[in-house]
Parts: structure tokens; sequence; C-alpha cells
């Protein structure tokens, strides 16, 4: 199983817990994995059209999946997801 960094936003739905470890075979899959252990997670990382949203980044081992497949990004039992939504704010 993959291991998830969970931001601080929606620690909520894990709990309080910063690292969790689900199964997938792929992003999608592990948003999927997600939602089913953790319900609200899958609202708050899809669209209406069940795309990425724009203000999440998500990494697979230090690499953001829009540069590699998306969602159809290969994650591995050794690999490391880091879930990163887009700040805003400054002035």
């Amino acid at each position: 199983m993959a291991t998830v960094f969970v931001p601080t936003p929606l620690r909520r739905l894990t709990g309080g817990q910063s690292k969790i470890e689900v199964p997938g075979e792929d992003i999608a899959g592990l948003i999927a994995s997600l939602e089913a252990h953790y319900p609200g997670f899958q609202e708050r990382m899809l669209d209406e059209k069940g795309e990425i949203k724009r203000f999440i980044n998500i990494f697979v081992n230090d690499t953001e999946v829009r540069t590699l497949q998306g969602k159809a990004t290969p994650v591995h039992a050794t690999d490391q997801v880091s879930i990163i939504p887009a700040m805003a704010g400054g002035w």
C-alpha cells in the first residue's frame, strides 16, 4: 500500500492522521480507496467531471501527476503520495 501524506485541511476526514496507507494501482484507484476508507475525500479531490480539481496537486515521489499520466499514474507499495492544495492569499 502506498503512503499518502494528508494536508491539514483534509485531516478531519482521517481522524487527524497526517499519514495513511491505502491500496490503489493508480491515482484513480487510490482516490477511490481514500473515499471508501474516509468518506468525503473524493468530493474534495475531484471536480464534477471526475478530474482532479485544478487547485489540488498530487505528487507521486515528488513528481506532480499532471506531468505523468494524471489519474492513470501508477502507484506502487513503496510510493509516497502527497496531496497539496493550492494556497491563496497574499497581497
